[in-house]
């Protein structure tokens, strides 16, 4: 198995938009909105202005994306990593995190948040990609923890 990051262009929003909507679809359903899932295209190319995004290509099929920010001088926020359901528990998750951290030189804390109820997100991020928990805050009707990785 190959996997990739290529920086998204452009061009590339619908096909962002549709990994996004595979990815997130059980958490609309799970929550009844996310922030991830139903996103149009105009909006998705908005945001690649703001976040960088990159591609998760598994043998050339584009499959996930991950996306990030500078909070500030050496802090950034992954915002978003998704992986279409058929694809997750393959590695490449921990790729992606593992990628975006060799993307800031400067980096000396990384952050993230998730639901608190996604218990494998939870796991997923203390175990596999060595974040550990920071706080707890509120998204609407989302109990969310903030991750954080330090270097």
């Amino acid at each position: 198995m190959k996997i990739e990051f290529r920086k998204a262009v452009l061009e590339d929003a619908e096909l962002l938009v549709n990994i996004y909507n595979a990815s997130f679809y059980d958490d609309y359903l799970r929550y009844g909105a996310c922030p991830g899932y139903g996103i149009t295209k105009e909006k998705m190319e908005e945001t690649r202005s703001a976040y960088q995004k990159y591609v998760i290509l598994c043998d050339n099929e584009p499959v996930g994306c991950i996306s990030s920010k500078i909070l500030k001088k050496g802090v950034y926020e992954v915002n978003c990593l998704c992986i279409i359901p058929e694809y997750q528990g393959k590695g490449l998750g921990t790729s992606a995190v593992q990628f975006v951290k060799t993307l800031y030189e400067d980096m000396e804390r990384l952050t993230l948040v998730t639901p608190i109820d996604k218990k494998q997100n939870v796991k997923f991020y203390t175990e596999k990609c060595g974040f550990h928990i920071e706080s707890t805050e509120r998204d609407g009707n989302v109990e969310l923890v903030r991750f954080v990785a330090e270097r």
